[in-house]
C-alpha cells in the first residue's frame, strides 16, 4: 500500500483508478437520468394519443 503512494507509478496508477470510478459514477447517473426522462416523454405521449382518441 506504500509503493501506492510513494512512487510515481503508484500515484499515476491512484489517478486513473479514481479517474475511472469518478467517470463510471458520471455515465451511472447520466444514462438514469437520460432513461428516466425518456419514460416520462413515452408516457406523457401515450396520455396524449389516449386523450386524442377519447
Amino acid at each position: 500500500m506504500a509503493e501506492l503512494f510513494s512512487t510515481q507509478i503508484g500515484v499515476l496508477s491512484l489517478i486513473t483508478i479514481l479517474g475511472v470510478v469518478v467517470m463510471a459514477v458520471f455515465f451511472i447517473r447520466y444514462f438514469s437520468n437520460r432513461m428516466a426522462e425518456d419514460e416520462r416523454r413515452a408516457a406523457a405521449a401515450q396520455q396524449r394519443e389516449r386523450s386524442a382518441k377519447a
